[in-house]
């Protein structure tokens, strides 16, 4: 078991071969005279990203190589879940964020014994139509339906106390909502500005069509936030209005039968279908109140697995196998 740090600097990478040396040497320089560790995730790169990690490979650095390509938010879970840090940090590997602005999230979240900053790009260099203007829509969007009124969401920058990274039970492409995440497990969360520079190196993996599943993923964050432990309070809700309105469509044609003789077959299918819905949906959120202990009570399996971790201990490479 390595030995705890500071400060646990965690990296997702995708085939990012050509920034990767560049921004090992950067965070030595930004957090030089700090006790900290570097956790590269390889998330099943088809170029030569792990090979290049390998050539910089010190006491500080551990390798976390995927067994496949699971997405962001899987690689980002990875790595703090090895992370050993007193504080952590997600960090992009694609040299946009400045290393040089983790000692002035540290200083923040100490000073003010924040949980989690997050930092939020105030001069973003990004072309305007397919990356600026479907984050701002957006990060507005998730800021209104959620309440956490953060500027901008898509920025991967941000610190966290360990105990806070490590249940954030990352899975999906949630790493967008991880602000929403802490903050469901109550987490004191604040914001500061970051640099941000344009990318040197490689393609974006981010654009109009990833920001399109943010819809989607914001209508199971609100369900998280609002409804998780207590799933019965919506489709109770939901169930219940449409039995009622059932009721009343079946009465009410009952009724306009026995006095006006007007009975039109086509409400009461319509009421009975709405009672059936209102029984189903109810009986789902008995389901979705098991599931809901399931859980939190469930086992330790990850979404995703790793075939090796690389580590340098006394001037020799070592591989944990973790499969």
């Amino acid at each position: 078991m390595r030995e705890a740090r500071l400060i646990s600097v965690v990296i997702p990478l995708f085939n990012e071969q050509d920034n990767v040396l560049h921004l090992l040497r950067a965070i030595r320089r930004a957090l030089s005279g700090y006790d900290y560790e570097v956790v590269a995730v390889d998330d099943g790169s088809s170029d030569n990203t792990v090979q290049m990690l390998r050539q910089d490979l010190d006491d500080r650095l551990s390798i976390v190589v995927m067994m496949r390509n699971y997405g962001q938010t899987s690689a980002m879970a990875a790595g703090i879940a090895s992370a050993t840090g007193k504080y952590i940090v997600t960090i992009d590997g694609d040299l946009q964020n400045d290393p040089e602005d983790i000692i002035r999230l540290l200083a923040r979240a100490v000073q003010g014994n924040w949980d989690v900053v997050a930092g939020y790009r105030a001069n973003r260099l990004d072309g305007w139509l397919f990356r600026k203007l479907p984050s701002r829509i957006a990060n507005k969007i998730i800021r209104t339906l959620t309440g956490v009124h953060l500027k901008d969401y898509g920025c991967t920058l941000k610190i966290f106390k360990n105990e806070i990274a490590q249940n954030l039970g990352l899975y999906g492409e949630l790493h967008r909502f991880i602000p929403v995440l802490a903050d469901i497990m109550g987490a004191r969360i604040t914001e500061m500005p970051v640099r941000h520079h344009k990318r040197l190196f490689g393609k974006s993996k981010y654009g109009l069509g990833r920001t399109m599943k943010v819809v989607s993923d914001l209508f199971l964050m609100l369900y998280m936030q609002r409804w998780m432990k207590k799933p019965m309070h919506l489709f109770g809700t939901v169930g219940g209005t449409a039995v009622l309105a059932g009721l009343f469509l079946i009465l009410s044609q009952i009724a306009s039968q026995i006095f006006a003789r007007d009975f039109e077959k086509l409400w009461v299918v319509t009421g009975l279908m709405l009672l059936l819905a209102g029984i189903f949906i109810i009986l789902m959120g008995f389901f979705a109140e098991i599931q809901m202990r399931i859980y939190y009570e469930g086992s330790a399996k990850t979404p995703y697995l790793i075939r090796k971790i690389l580590q340098q201990k006394e001037s020799a490479i070592s591989e944990d196998l973790s499969i």
